[in-house]
């Protein structure tokens, strides 16, 4: 008998302890049934699709309900990632395997029963509105999950095939065009909150996360009435959409064209194609259409201030209440526009791109940036673009959300440093940190102060989509943005709250934007 009682309780404590056994490794989700694949106690269900493939006759159109399967889907491949120009994967560090069927999402999830109630990050990736993956190594969810939540990476159409404006497609919808990709973000919000319970995952507590094109995303969507009350909390590094929307071609750093401006783009587009008509545009191969498009990130392709899905200014529906308030956790690196403005910038160069796209600020402008020599005008340059494109927009975000919202904001300023980025920290430079998922340099081993700041950088993200605040107990002190302090928590050798870094230079661009938009009333 004895042996009896101590086998069932050896059965039942190998039961307990097997993540085999105790994790959650099927669901049923929309569409049918899937299996995923457990690996060190974390559960991974890729390429699982959460809507209709946007081909044929749904180019151009809001995402559709997919259709069901049969059987069970083993989600362990990941799928094709939207179309875009293949140069794109070099710098993601993936195969260039693309495809117009591309609307499918992953997860990752620690949970041992469907019942438990995880907190939820949905990751939105960058390249500029005109490339992005769910698969690069680096957005790898297991590192995440494992500090207790479900992660979620959703695909969304890129370039002229997610974000074409026209006029017959405004006539189509009624609504507008042009933010078909945006769209694709808000159906798989859609499916976490339809689905991802099964995951043992919270849909009532679902924070959107996302780095530059994701980041400047996420400010569109706490804006977006599309959105609302499909997430509690929003991360955006190195993103936001707060400049006015752009109407001609040379307003410095306005990015989100308005309605009209895009349409006609979209018509010289076709022109460009032969399609005389959207029933043309829409008969011809995705291949033919991506050639045209073009490389690189300067495709001309934006999400578009269409009234619908972005219902117009965003620093104006802020200043109006007319967003979804949430707590907020956003911010910037210190050196992100090496990336972008690489070398052989002269004094004229800096000059003449500034008086060409800043107008009557234009003045106010160079005077905030020494660019006397060409060594200063490369900083100038680097750091305008910076400040204009990634830090303006974040400061501006924190400010307004403190002034018009209930959710705290908790800015953050990136500046880890190394052999390889002695200047500071570049654009995307955060992402191996926030994921967990750093690759050591060839030949060698990740120094001890990245796995370091990895450790606390994933902590206070996974601590602010739990809780709203990423403070958490032996972690430096992050206090909340506030009106008359403006606390940044910078992220660096000697992890403290200071003052908001740049500031002049932030309130000359401020000027500037203020000029721009009092002109467009």
């Amino acid at each position: 008998m004895n042996r009896i009682v101590a086998g069932l309780v050896l059965i039942l404590s190998l039961a307990i302890s097997s993540p085999l056994l105790a994790q959650v490794t099927s669901a049923t989700v929309t569409g049918g049934r899937l299996m995923g694949v457990d690996r060190d106690g974390i559960v991974s269900f890729k390429g699982v699709p959460f809507a209709a493939p946007p081909v044929g006759e749904l180019r151009w159109k809001a995402p559709q309900p997919l259709k069901a399967w049969t059987g069970t889907k083993t989600a362990d491949t990941y799928a094709p990632g939207c179309m875009q120009d293949a140069s794109m994967a070099l710098l993601m560090r993936v195969a260039p395997n693309f495809s117009e069927d591309c609307l499918y999402l992953n997860v990752w999830t620690p949970a041992k029963s469907a019942s438990e109630k995880h907190a939820v990050m949905v990751w939105i990736y960058g390249g500029g509105f005109a490339g992005g993956v769910t698969h690069s190594p680096t957005y790898e969810g297991m590192n995440l999950a494992k500090k207790g939540v479900v992660v979620v990476s959703v695909a969304y159409r890129l370039g002229g095939l997610g974000f074409l404006a026209h006029p017959e497609l405004s006539k189509e919808s009624g609504k507008g065009s042009g933010n078909y990709g945006l769209q694709d973000m808000i159906a798989g919000l859609h499916w976490v909150k339809d689905n991802i319970a099964r995951f043992g995952g919270d849909p009532a507590n679902v924070t959107i996360f996302g780095e530059s094109a994701g980041g400047i995303a996420v400010s569109m969507l706490a804006a977006s009435p599309g959105a609302k009350g499909l997430f509690a909390k929003a991360i955006s590094e190195s993103g936001g959409s707060f400049q006015p929307p752009r109407t001609t071609a040379n307003e410095g750093s306005q990015m989100t064209p308005t309605l009209a401006a895009a349409e006609t783009r979209g018509k010289e587009f076709f022109t460009k194609i032969g399609a005389a008509n959207l029933a043309a545009a829409r008969a011809m191969s995705a291949e033919v259409i991506q050639k045209a498009i073009g490389p690189g990130l300067e495709t001309g392709f934006w999400p578009v201030a269409d009234g619908n899905v972005i219902p117009g200014d965003i620093y104006v529906l802020y200043e109006q209440g007319k967003f979804n308030d949430t707590p907020v956790l956003i911010g910037t690196n210190s050196d992100e526009g090496s990336l972008f403005v690489q070398r052989g910038v002269k004094p004229t160069d800096f000059e003449n791109t500034v008086r060409g796209g800043y107008g009557a600020k234009a003045d106010s402008i160079l005077a905030a940036y020494p660019h006397g020599s060409d060594t200063q005008a490369l900083a100038a340059a680097r750091n305008a673009l910076r400040d204009s494109l990634f830090a303006w927009p974040t400061w501006t975000w924190a400010r307004l959300q403190t002034q018009h919202g209930k959710g705290k904001a908790f800015v953050y300023y990136f500046d880890q440093r190394s052999p390889l980025s002695p200047n500071g920290a570049t654009h995307a430079a955060e992402l191996g940190y926030v994921f967990g998922t750093l690759a050591p340099p060839r030949g060698g081993s990740l120094r001890p102060e990245d796995t370091k700041m990895s450790e606390l950088m994933m902590s206070y993200w996974t601590n602010f989509a739990k809780t709203g605040d990423p403070n958490g107990p032996g972690l430096p002190a992050w206090p909340a943005f506030s009106k008359s302090e403006e606390p940044v928590m910078f992220l660096d050798a000697n992890p403290s709250a200071r003052p908001v870094p740049n500031k002049p230079q932030l309130e000359a661009i401020d000027q500037y934007f203020a000029w721009r938009r009092a002109g467009s009333k």
